[in-house]
């Protein structure tokens, strides 16, 4: 009990010690009074060492000898030689970078901060009598309708029953320009309705909603420690004891214990220890403000390395909304066909089924029965008695479909247009050739320029699509690579290849279909609007889909891995200068090695905060 009230009043402690070496002082210079000067210093002396050496206990009883121990140490010698000017200075000086540290610490962490601030703490629930009334956020239920109101925060993940309006997603997507939404619109926890008013069905509530997921991933990544990391855990572990024994060696030789004792605190390693974790910290919650999800420290030291970055096309190079641009047909009941094409389409979520079923329209539909999805070839299916399949043109060799040479002429047209084909066979005779095409994401060729000036050598696409739409696509944004006819399992095999010859490597797609791809690369990015498989599935997700974030995430891990090295080089560098100049200069003392010890934790602390800021330079 006393150890806890003493350890949550170690701010309170400094700034008692910090008057009282005033008090000493003034005494001592202005009034000449020796025994107020000697006594305040003992007595801040006493104070200031208290927490510290409950401190210094707790991490012996764990068996690890921490900075703590050193500082006690320091200290008890201190006063062992009447020293307490330097006892008093050096506990007053601990306890304040203390202090300032956990206050520039908790600046770093304030992405977290600001997300848990805005989440939504209550609702406005539809009650069995048809009325809203205002509840806690906790007691809305998964079907619950909602009724949100212009200001408001939305409370859950759901999807709009009725009404209009604009939604600023900023704590989602990190873009602050608002975007409309309508019936059958999805909508965002921790939100905010801009203007309008809308009734919302809950779909995910709480700790599942996409900004309750948001949350527990930075925290988790914030929390995470990167190799460098563990590394210098392992080296304050036996280096702390280190030069507890070098000092113990320096006393026994020179008999000088005031050296000795000044040795214990300028090898405290506080700097090197604090270094890398705030600039982990800083990058991530930088990330996490502009739209980038970055998975911990270890995603940033990999992703800072890459070299080769393969790009799924549909939804990633492209915007992901395909359209049907040519047409071809070989039959003359083509109603009836469009009909079955339709209704085995309307089985699919795939880009390319939505954009078949989007153009055909109203039409007749028909049962679909005994759907088999072929792996990147398309879907067979039995519709009113007929076997249908719907597919590309490998499907439909596979299928034993007869493609005479006009239709061989159309299908070559169709893909020097950069069309994707979808062949639609009953029962063995191709009966309709569709073109889709997607349009490429605006902006993308500049930002994969951008990849390149921040040191990316390859920039490959890899693509289930047919190879004349996948070279199209690549001649237009400048990729080093392109290969077509890619299905899940090829992708993951050329990655592998990649790999062997040494590249580092990171996949961009859309965190569904390239999931083993994701899993398999050095680093794998989502392009998902906060969905859960992106979520789950990358190292790093790329918030609403927007591709502008990626030269930031690459440009920003590197920023933050220098940030790292820069923290690593001030901290070992101060000791050595610290510990050079006690045996070759004269002025070296515990106080002034106190002074820059704290004066390096700060250096560092300040030098991570600067990721706080970063922006890429256009």
């Amino acid at each position: 009990m006393v150890q806890r009230f003493i350890l949550r009043r170690r701010s309170q402690i400094a700034l008692i010690s910090g008057v009282l070496i005033i008090i000493a002082f003034t005494g001592k210079l202005a009034f000449k009074n020796i025994d107020v000067f000697v006594w305040s210093l003992i007595i801040a002396s006493i104070l200031g060492v208290a927490p510290i050496a409950i401190q210094a206990y707790q991490a012996l009883k764990v068996r690890v000898v921490s900075i703590d121990v050193l500082v006690t140490i320091a200290v008890v010698g201190a006063f062992l030689i009447n020293n307490y000017e330097e006892a008093a200075i050096v506990t007053f000086l601990f306890l304040f970078g203390a202090y300032l540290e956990q206050r520039t610490l908790n600046k770093t962490r304030s992405a977290i901060k600001e997300l848990t601030e805005i989440a939504p703490e209550s609702a406005l629930k539809q009650m069995e009598n048809g009325e809203f009334e205002e509840v806690e956020v906790d007691e809305v239920d998964i079907g619950d309708v909602l009724l949100v109101k212009t200001g408001a925060k939305v409370p859950v993940d759901g999807t709009v029953l009725t009404g209009e309006g604009h939604i600023n997603e900023a704590s989602i997507t990190g873009e602050s320009v608002p975007v409309s939404k309508k019936k059958g619109s999805q909508v965002y926890a921790g939100t905010i309705l801009e203007n309008g008013t809308i009734q919302v069905v809950a779909d995910r509530v709480g700790e599942d909603t996409t900004f309750g997921k948001i949350i527990e991933l930075v925290e988790e990544a914030q929390d995470s420690k990167s190799e460098a990391e563990r590394f210098i855990d392992r080296f304050s572990k036996y280096y702390t004891p280190a030069v507890l024994v070098f000092a113990a060696i320096v006393w026994l030789i020179s008999r000088d214990l005031e050296l000795a004792i000044t040795i214990l605190v300028l090898g405290c390693p506080g700097a090197l220890v604090i270094g890398v974790p705030v600039s982990n910290v800083a990058g991530i919650g930088n990330g996490a403000r502009n739209g980038v999800l970055l998975k911990g420290s270890e995603v940033i030291h990999d992703f800072s390395k890459v070299d080769t970055v393969v790009f799924d096309k549909t939804g990633t190079l492209t915007i992901g909304n395909p359209k049907v641009a040519d047409t071809q047909f070989y039959t003359n009941n083509l109603d009836e066909v469009l009909g079955y094409l339709a209704s085995v389409e309307s089985e699919s979520d795939h880009p390319l089924a939505k954009a078949v079923v989007e153009h055909i329209g109203d039409t007749k539909s028909y049962t679909v029965e005994s759907t088999d999805v072929v792996k990147g070839g398309g879907i067979v299916a039995y519709v009113n008695g007929h076997r249908v399949a719907v597919g590309n043109v490998a499907l439909m060799e596979e299928e034993n479909v007869h493609l005479n040479e006009k239709v061989r002429d159309d299908i070559a047209r169709f893909e020097q247009k950069g069309n994707s084909l979808v062949l639609t066979a009953v029962d063995g005779e191709l009966k309709v050739l569709m073109g889709i095409r997607d349009q490429i994401r605006p902006g993308v060729k500049e930002d994969l320029q951008r990849l390149k000036k921040l040191g990316v050598k390859n920039l490959i696409v890899l693509s289930g699509d047919n190879q004349g739409t996948v070279d199209l696509v690549a001649h237009e944004l400048g990729m080093t690579e392109a290969h077509g006819h890619m299905l899940p399992e090829d992708k993951s095999a050329y990655i592998e290849e990649l790999q062997a010859k040494g590249q580092i490597v990171a996949f961009v797609g859309d965190g569904v279909n390239d999931s083993p791809s994701l899993a398999l690369a050095d680093i794998g990015i989502a392009m998902g609007s906060g969905t859960d498989v992106a979520i789950e599935t990358s190292d790093i997700v790329l918030m609403n889909s927007d591709f502008s974030r990626l030269p930031h995430a690459l440009g920003l891990t590197k920023a933050t891995a220098n940030n790292m090295r820069q923290n690593i080089v001030i901290a070992v560098g101060v000791v050595i200068v610290l510990l050079a100049s006690v045996f070759l200069s004269e002025w070296m003392n515990m106080t002034i090695g106190m002074l820059a010890h704290e004066a390096s934790i700060l250096v560092v602390i300040l030098n991570g905060m600067r990721l706080l800021g970063y922006k890429l330079r256009k």
